[in-house]
Order: C-alpha cells, then structure tokens, then sequence
C-alpha cells in the first residue's frame, strides 16, 4: 500500500498503460486508495480510489490521457517513479515533486 506521507501524491510514476498494456505513460499520482477526488471531465463527478488502485493525471489538464479518461489504475500497472524528462533534449530536466493545490483529494481515508 502507498502511504500518503506527502511522498507518493507529489512525484510521477510510470505504469502500464490500462488500455494498452504495451505501452508505458508517466503520469502523476493524485490520489490514493480511500481518497475521493474531484475529477475533471470523468463519468463521475466524483470518485473514491478504490482498494489496491491510484488516482493519476498529466500536468495538461484537458490534454491527458489519464484517470480523467481510464478511471483508477491498479498499482498492479505500476513500474517506477519517474524523476527526469530525457527527451527530446530541449526538455531535459528534473521533475520536481508537487501537487497542484486545486487537485488535493477533497476527502482522505483515514487509518
């Protein structure tokens, strides 16, 4: 299980994609499992992250191929956080650890 300790809803994380399970995409985590989250553009308005799953999403909100469109991802599909952007070189850089305020979950699980 993903701990929420300011860690793991700030970095990005490649996984399989849930559609296409030969492709890999890099997304950040919003939220975890127990988390309701207020979607953007989803079949529902709200969700809570099921058990066993995370919430993610592209920093182009609109322009993502993320949750907003497959839904949870199963941690099942995750391979490894991601911590540089290495191409094309015009792009190369650090990804820095954050989370945009507007998408903290609205609700957090509490242990």
């Amino acid at each position: 299980k993903l701990e929420y300790s300011g860690w793991a809803c700030k970095f990005s994380f490649a996984f399989l994609s849930p559609r296409n399970p030969e492709q890999k995409i890099i997304k950040r985590v919003i939220a975890l499992e127990g988390d309701i989250i207020k979607t953007i553009g989803y079949k529902k308005k709200y969700v809570k992250v099921p058990h066993g799953h995370i919430w993610v999403e592209g920093d182009h909100h609109g322009h993502s191929f993320d949750s907003n469109a497959f839904g949870p991802v199963s941690l099942g599909l995750l391979h490894a956080r991601a911590t540089h952007i290495l191409w094309p070189p015009q792009r190369w850089q650090k990804l820095q650890p954050m989370l945009p305020p507007e998408r903290k979950p609205l609700q957090r699980e509490q242990e």
